[in-house]
């Protein structure tokens, strides 16, 4: 039986857990809350995120990291994108030599433009063979309640990301590996953009073709940026690229879609974020995401005027102006369109 840390006990991280405990590990759950080890612990529950929900009783939780580390065959790394890096360098020294480090975040960093797993590699020092990524349409309420979906698995090593997707595969959660870190990871944090888009067209009243034609238009935005990066364009249709889009860009449950939504109503940057009880990633990940693609050469409109209305006092309404007001083209292949 593997031992699993998983560092952060938020929707997803928990819902994660449930899925390794139910492939077989033996998972421990570092929180910062007291009160959320002792619920699970206690009741295996997580009433702050999943209320309801029954826990496997191979999940535990504990507030000291160096408890979960101990001995883990996988760290799981769970918490927001901005304080990934702070985190990490205080538990570097306890995590094992030998485990693999799975980045569960959908986003890029501020000031360095880096992904995910090239902060886990830079801060660790570890192989890019023990760094791996999940994503893919990966609503963590849905996974809680045991709802069939799909993910994608992706490590430089073929042979890591096959040991990874074996330990997290059950009877309603079915993962696929690549190889693709750069697309797995480009795919998981451009699309939480898409969405902020696509929540703020939902919340003026606009219809499917509107949101059509965003989410079409986003894909291609995804691809650029991706293919610049060194990603294989093919990762765009898969699971991490068009199905975790889809997925984000148009159910409720999304953070980056209500985010989006409320913006769309009326509400300010600042009522918006008082509203939102949990991290809405790509609110900070548009500004490096855009940063990435002028140092790359990448058009990326849509993630443009994002920028423009969460961080420089644009209305959502200039959003979908500025769409509009774009010159006629061919359109083409995604990833150079």
């Amino acid at each position: 039986m593997s031992r699993v840390a998983i560092m952060g006990s938020g929707s997803w991280g928990t819902a994660f857990s449930m899925v390794l405990a139910d492939a077989g590990s033996q998972v421990t759950i570092w929180t910062r809350d007291e009160e959320v080890a002792n619920q699970v612990n206690g009741l295996h529950r997580n009433e702050s995120y999943h209320p309801g929900i029954d826990l496997p009783e191979s999940v535990a939780a504990t507030t000291d990291p160096a408890l979960a580390l101990d001995g883990a065959d996988l760290v799981v790394l769970a918490v927001p994108a901005q304080v990934l890096r702070e985190n990490l360098a205080m538990w570097a020294a306890k995590i094992p030599g030998t485990s693999v480090l799975v980045s569960l975040i959908k986003g890029i960093e501020l000031e360095t433009m880096k992904r995910m797993s090239e902060v886990i590699a830079e801060v660790t020092g570890a192989a890019s063979h023990r760094v791996a990524c999940v994503s893919g349409p990966n609503l963590a309420r849905e996974i809680a309640e045991h709802q069939p979906t799909a993910t994608t698995i992706a490590c430089d090593l073929e042979s890591s990301a096959r040991l990874l997707a074996d330990a997290c595969t059950t009877d309603y959660f079915r993962p696929y590996w690549t190889t693709d870190v750069v697309g797995t990871e480009i795919g998981g944090a451009v699309k939480n953009v898409i969405a902020l888009a696509n929540g703020m067209a939902v919340g003026m009243g606009l219809g499917e073709n509107s949101q059509a034609s965003l989410i079409t238009r986003g894909l291609a935005e995804i691809a650029r940026l991706g293919v610049a990066l060194g990603a294989d364009p093919l990762t765009f249709q898969g699971l991490a690229g068009v199905g975790d889009l889809v997925a984000t860009c148009q159910s409720p449950l999304s953070r980056n879609r209500t985010f989006g939504l409320n913006l769309g109503r009326g509400f300010t940057v600042e009522e918006t974020i008082a509203a939102t009880k949990q991290t809405c990633e790509g609110y900070k990940s548009c500004q490096p995401i855009l940063a990435l693609a002028r140092e790359y050469g990448v058009d990326m409109p849509i993630t443009e005027q994002v920028v423009q209305v969460l961080h420089h006092g644009r209305s959502p309404r200039s959003l979908a102006a500025a769409f509009m007001a774009r010159d006629t083209k061919r359109e083409t292949v995604a990833a150079t369109d």
